[in-house]
């Protein structure tokens, strides 16, 4: 398993170990002491999959208290998955970090609380699944729009399908 630091402090692309034959792969997509070795020590306590069509953009969301830590693989198709630092005690308050992930890389991306994500699908359809630290909360799940200037995310594609929820995010610096 091969861990790398993103530019934003806590973000982490988790690249498995993947053993492949002629009758497909093999991989470990989540092994507690592993992941604690590279600074990992969450506790997952749901497990959620979800299915979109090309792009769909979902996000940018995040849970006030306690918050929410996710880790992200992509099963079937490929995404363009991005967190957004939004810890206001951050020098880096307000950036963001976009990386591929899909079913060939097998790549996963570690988002600890204090982050917002969202992603955009670039595949027919695309089944992703996510850990997460606390079970969700619709009373505590905000929304940041997808679109803020202000953060100024480079989306793969413009024109994304929205839901009617995610069009009414707020900026940035109105939370």
């Amino acid at each position: 398993m091969l861990v790398t630091k993103l530019a934003l402090d806590g973000l982490l692309l988790i690249t498995p170990d993947v053993f492949s034959d002629s009758r497909g792969f093999f991989l470990e997509s989540y092994n507690r002491p592993h992941y604690t070795t590279y600074g990992i020590d969450v506790e997952f306590v749901q497990d959620n999959h979800s299915r979109s069509s090309f792009r769909v953009l979902r996000g940018l969301h995040y849970q006030e208290s306690p918050g929410q830590a996710k880790l992200v693989s992509v099963i079937r198709g490929s995404i363009f998955d991005v967190a957004v630092d939004i810890r206001k005690e951050s020098s880096t308050f307000g950036q963001w970090v976009g990386v591929q992930l899909d079913e060939q890389n097998h790549k996963q991306l570690f988002i600890p609380v204090g982050f917002a994500h969202g992603f955009y699908v670039m595949s027919y359809v695309c089944d992703v699944m996510y850990k997460c630290s606390s079970p969700y909360n619709g009373e505590q799940e905000k929304t940041i729009a997808w679109n803020d200037p202000d953060i100024n995310i480079v989306w793969p594609y413009k024109d994304p399908i929205i839901s009617n929820r995610d069009k009414c995010g707020k900026l940035l610096r109105e939370i």
